[in-house]
Parts: C-alpha cells; structure tokens; sequence
C-alpha cells in the first residue's frame, strides 16, 4: 500500500502542484483547504504524514499541530505521533522557533523547493515508519489496527479497500451510533455539497458480505436514516 500525504494548503495552484507531484512520485496524496478538513481526514483516513501551510481561512495551522501533540493517545482518533512538516511563507527564526514548540518535525519555507521537500518528506517517513503504534479499536469479534490499517475478524484477516476500511473506522470510532448517508460522504468521502448517488449504499453492500463470515452482526442498517456498527446484538 502506497504511503498517504495530506496536504493541508489554502492556495489552489499550490495545492494541486503538491498533490501532482507526490502521486508521480509513488504517494497517495490527499487534499484539503482548510482546518476542518484537515480535521476530518486525519481521524477517517489516517495519514501517513502532513504536510501543513499555517496561514489558513479558518484557523492557524500551529494550532492544528498542538491539537495533534496532545490527542489522547487511547482514543486513537489522531495518531499523536503523526509526522507534521510545516510548509509555509513565514520564514522568520521566530515564527520556525514556534513551529518546533509547537511539535512540528520539520519546517521548509515558501519558495520552496520540491526535490529538497521531498527528500525531507522521505527521511519523515523512513523515521515514522519507528513510530509506536496507537491503540487498536475492537467492536465485538472485529478488530482495526489504525495505522497499519489491517482489520481482523474472529482473528482472522479481512482485506478491505481504502475506503471500506475509511468507512468502517469512521463507525468504529462510535459504535451504536448511527451515521447517516450525508453524514458519511462527508466525512469519509469528503463531499461538500451532497447529490443523489449511491456511493454509500455501495461501499456498505461489500463491507457487510466481508463481515458476514463472523459470529456477530455487525452492519446493521437503520431504515431510512443510515447504518450503524453494533457490538454484537442489534440494540433495541
């Protein structure tokens, strides 16, 4: 599996240049303009590491990087170790000082140079590859690892897609809790506006014939409103 960049970038040109690259490259980029959808990405598609402009519309990325450093390493939903490099105009000794502070692990100043910034994003990657992994998540016979992104049921390995395993972390992180359609394809498949389509129902239909083979039901569809994960028996 090819290693995930997001790409946290306000500015439409530089944000497409990075992902164009990092995909000729051999890397999954992903995207995304603003802090809340940095947010979204790092807690349903989980990152191999961020590359982070501070200077954002709804937010300042150096704030983005404390919220990382201090999630609660048990709940998972942010790995507090996740490789951060600040990508950004302010060039200042002062403002790279607080990048670090803040507990970035690298700093590269705009303009910048694409072969220097991908051989920092290597040697982040080669070193994140040490990192320890967060807690696994287990909702009756399943089990997700979410950095490794490898699921198991009853013990036994179930190859997802990208993201059926999105999908299915994105429940996981609540289980009994039910998700609506809209609710899904914007956090899982990072629709903005929501038209007809069947994308969910879709990717549900599969996910559910992988985890029919254990003893629990656990996909369960909540008529005319979603689908909810359950631990084991289908609540009242």
């Amino acid at each position: 599996m090819h290693e995930t960049i997001l790409v946290v970038e306000d500015d439409p040109a530089t944000r497409r240049f990075l992902a164009d690259n990092l995909a000729a490259d051999g890397y999954e980029p992903m995207d995304a303009d603003s802090l809340a959808a940095a947010r979204k990405h790092v807690r349903r598609e989980l990152p191999d590491l961020v590359i982070l402009d501070l200077g954002l519309p709804d937010g300042d990325g150096l704030s983005f990087v404390r919220e990382i450093r201090v999630e609660n390493r048990a709940a998972a939903r942010i790995d507090p170790d996740l490789p951060v490099l600040i990508l950004s105009g302010r060039g200042g000794e002062i403002d790279r000082l607080r990048g670090f502070e803040r507990g970035c692990d690298d700093y590269l100043v705009k303009p910048f140079s694409y072969a220097e910034l991908l051989a920092r994003v290597r040697v982040l990657l080669r070193r994140g590859g040490r990192r320890p992994r967060a807690g696994r998540v287990r909702v009756g016979s399943l089990e997700l690892d979410p950095l490794s992104r490898e699921v198991w049921l009853a013990g036994k390995p179930v190859a997802l897609s990208k993201k059926e395993f999105a999908l299915l972390r994105a429940m996981a992180a609540e289980p009994n809790r039910v998700f609506t359609r809209e609710e899904l394809l914007r956090s899982v498949w990072g629709f903005r506006s929501i038209a007809p389509t069947r994308t969910v129902d879709s990717h549900v239909y599969r996910l559910r014939l992988k985890l029919s083979k254990g003893p629990d039901r656990l996909l369960v569809n909540v008529w005319g409103v979603g689908y909810r994960l359950v631990d084991g028996e289908v609540p009242a």
